[in-house]
């Protein structure tokens, strides 16, 4: 193949050749043996496939190539149909889906995708050929596609941030740590794009160099390019579809956690959780600290709990179900290399190896208690296996769930059995060792339900629930930087994502953070999918005098209430990919006066959040335009578009209910073991006219509007607190809510 190519040889498509359409895709050679391919992959989803017939036709793929592409693609197959047409003058070809459109015009090339008459997004004519592919020895090794960028056009997604949420002008590269890289980007506009690849890809969407240019790098033989194209719900329905959808966290996991700290004995810091509940602070789960709870025997393939971290593991975890507490703790597949086992291992090719087919040795992390050692070949499928299933023994052993840390970047030089190395691997090693967690903790669940906490960020996280932001400062700056990583990682497709209360590792000594400060950052948890206390006198609630003790309990008390309806937000989050936070941008993607307010979100669909993040008792709070909102803490109306101040003490913060919305509120509870799966509400707030069935778990409320009024089914025995000017009538096990004559 490529006869005509010499070492490097640079492939323009410029000259594409119709060879045939079929209802859910058409194909395209070139005069170099290339394929291009176009899929209709769901409704409003365009896949672009570009490289030699082997890497492309399903049946030549080998199974290695099948089980990759499954890691990252959870539907593989096309279930679009579309039309396949010439273009009037013959200059190219029109693939039709209902109302969307991908146009390819041929010499010289251009791609636009369009919704009706509207063009979404097109390739960039000043580029002699916008889609261009490097070859090496006579392989595709790069690829580059460049999309025009239209002045003020913001680019959102592309990973976590805690600058602006709008990524134009910054490049990311997908497998360097620092990026905190994900693979989906789109626009207000309308459109979506993903690029399918666990090689290296960069993305430069307007930087310096070419403003107007949005500029895909791509490593790799194969061009795997998803463009999708609708309403920004949508693009995030389809992309959860397409990449694979999350499992639903457990109901504790959404109860308060602590974290335990380095060096703390465990015994201590039971007792320590224990006094928080005594003390009447709600507490669920206990989070165990680094170094690893379970280690590699030295001399033969077993894991055994560390006796010097948990004596008798067993009669413990029982324990500690029978008080209602849950417990995560810490594993990580470092074989320790002055062990039987590492020899045995490296014999074995259980390793991942240096070029000379040795076990490579990384040097010691806290993660295995500093000592040099071997990573665990998780791309072989009997060690990722074994990893499973002695993981799944664990959670038999009373285990909730698992911490995934993979901390360090895999080199250059580092090699998989299977021949992945460099950029790759980097991508591939952190996706299965997450993936091997929760395999092993939703192991005989269904639905398939699990949490494996991880600050990593890997292709395809939105399968799997409880994203952790990175530590910030304990200071005001550091409270919005962290509120800038939830928003951004979920505006890149991560459903839901976790927060620490306070840094450990920045403390001054034994000083309290200042108590506003605490406040406010414990309100933030409140509006979020989880959070965990650390357990360090400092930044634990009787730091504090009575009276911001008492605020606390306010504050806590307020989300265990919460609790139905955030459990309702993110069972929604995993069957529509829409995440539990939403930042304006996205949630009100066509209010452009809603972009610039960018420290306030939705939670779920009915609560608009505003937190305190700055000194003081005000914030300024944008309510955006098409709807009216109900201050929560003062049961006042507000008209949408406008900026309001909002005073607010420490024990609460500014929320807004959405009108025509509902909020369903549980009972007040300690521990998630007080919660009665039989009455799971208490009470339900009301934002004006009901008009939309509320959000909230195992949802059985149903809202029907008719002549003015709305009836509803499912509020037996819940106290109703309406809005002013409503008046409700109960009728056996229907509510009649109407306007007061």
């Amino acid at each position: 193949m490529f006869p005509s190519l010499k070492r490097t040889h640079v492939i323009q498509f410029d000259r594409l050749v119709f060879k045939s359409a079929h209802a859910t895709h058409a194909e395209f050679s070139t005069d170099t043996d290339l394929l291009l391919r176009v899929e209709a992959h769901a409704p409003g989803v365009f896949r672009i496939l570009a490289g030699l017939p082997d890497r492309l036709c399903e049946d030549k793929q080998t199974a290695r190539q099948k089980q990759r592409q499954a890691l990252t693609i959870a539907r593989d197959e096309c279930i679009g149909d579309m039309l396949t047409e010439s273009l009037i003058d013959e200059s190219g070809w029109r693939f039709t889906q209902g109302d969307f459109s991908l146009v390819i015009c041929n010499s010289p090339l251009n791609i636009s995708l369009y919704r009706g008459d509207t063009c979404l997004l097109c390739t960039d004519d000043d580029f002699e050929t916008p889609l261009v592919m490097e070859a090496q020895d006579a392989q595709p090794a790069h690829w580059s596609v460049m999309f025009d960028l239209p002045d003020n056009e913001p680019v959102f997604g592309l990973g976590e941030t805690t600058g602006d949420f709008n990524r134009r002008g910054v490049e990311v590269v997908s497998d360097l740590n620092d990026f905190r890289y994900l693979p989906l980007a789109w626009s207000s506009k309308g459109w979506g794009v993903y690029v399918n690849s666990l090689e290296r890809v960069m993305h430069d969407p307007g930087t310096q160099d070419n403003p107007n240019t949005y500029q895909i790098f791509i490593d790799g033989p194969v061009f795997d390019l998803f463009l999708f194209a609708g309403d920004v719900p949508e693009i995030f329905n389809q992309y959860s579809a397409l990449t694979g959808r999350a499992g639903q966290p457990p109901l504790w996991a959404m109860g308060a956690w602590i974290r335990q700290q380095a060096g703390q004995e465990t015994q201590s810091f039971i007792t320590q959780a224990e006094a928080m509940r005594q003390s009447q602070f709600p507490l669920d789960v206990l989070d165990f600290a680094q170094p690893s709870m379970v280690q590699f025997q030295a001399d033969k393939l077993a894991l055994e709990w560390d006796a010097s971290r948990i004596e008798d593991a067993r009669r413990t975890l029982g324990a500690l179900r029978e008080k209602f507490f849950e417990v995560c703790v810490p594993s990580f597949p470092g074989v320790p290399k002055n062990s039987v086992l590492f020899d045995d291992l490296e014999d074995r090719g259980w390793l991942l190896t240096d070029d000379d087919g040795n076990a490579f040795v990384f040097d010691g992390v806290p993660e295995n208690g500093n000592v040099s050692f071997g990573l665990l070949d998780l791309t072989y499928k009997d060690a990722y296996a074994f990893w499973v299933e002695r993981h799944h023994q664990l959670v038999d052993e009373g285990v909730g769930a698992f911490h995934s840390s993979l901390p360090l970047e895999i080199p250059d030089g580092v090699n998989a059995r299977n021949g992945e190395s460099g950029a790759l691997l980097r991508e591939l090693y952190p996706l299965l060792l997450r993936r091997a967690l929760f395999d092993a903790v939703s192991m005989n669940k269904t639905p398939t339900e699990g949490v494996v906490p991880s600050a990593d960020l890997i292709m395809a996280v939105q399968r799997v629930a409880w994203q952790k932001t990175l530590p910030t400062s304990n200071d005001w700056d550091g409270l919005t930087q962290w509120l800038r990583q939830a928003l951004s990682a979920q505006a890149s497709g991560v459903i839901a994502v976790t927060h620490d209360l306070g840094n450990a590792a920045q403390l001054d000594g034994d000083t309290p953070l200042d108590a506003n400060l605490y406040l406010r950052m414990l309100g933030l948890c409140v509006f979020s999918a989880g959070f965990s206390f650390q357990a360090t006198p400092a930044l634990l609630p009787d730091a504090y005098p009575e009276e911001v003790q008492a605020q606390i309990r306010t504050l806590l008390g307020l989300r265990y209430r919460l609790i139905p309806y955030i459990h309702g937000v993110i069972e929604d989050a995993v069957r529509t990919g829409m995440p539990a936070q939403r930042m304006m941008a996205l949630a009100y993607p066509d209010d452009i006066k809603a972009r610039a307010w960018d420290q306030q979100f939705m939670l779920g669909p009915a609560l608009l959040v505003a937190p305190v993040l700055q000194p003081g008792s005000s914030v300024n709070v944008y309510l955006p335009e098409g709807d009216a909102w109900w201050d929560l803490n003062l049961n006042q109306r507000y008209e949408g578009g406008q900026v309001l101040t909002i005073e607010c003490g420490l024990d609460s913060v500014p929320v807004f209910g959405r009108e025509g919305h509902m909020l369903c509120l549980g009972p007040a509870i300690r521990h998630m073991g007080e919660f009665n799966s039989a009455r799971i509400l208490d009470e339900v707030w009301m934002f004006g006219m009901p008009m939309h069935n509320p959000v909230v778990m195992r949802n059985k409320i149903r809202v029907m509007q008719m002549q003015g009024s709305s009836y509803i089914k499912g509020l037996e025995g819940l106290k109703i607190l309406q809005s002013d000017g409503l008046e409700v009538k109960r009728r056996g096990a229907e509510v009649r809510i109407s306007r007061e004559r």
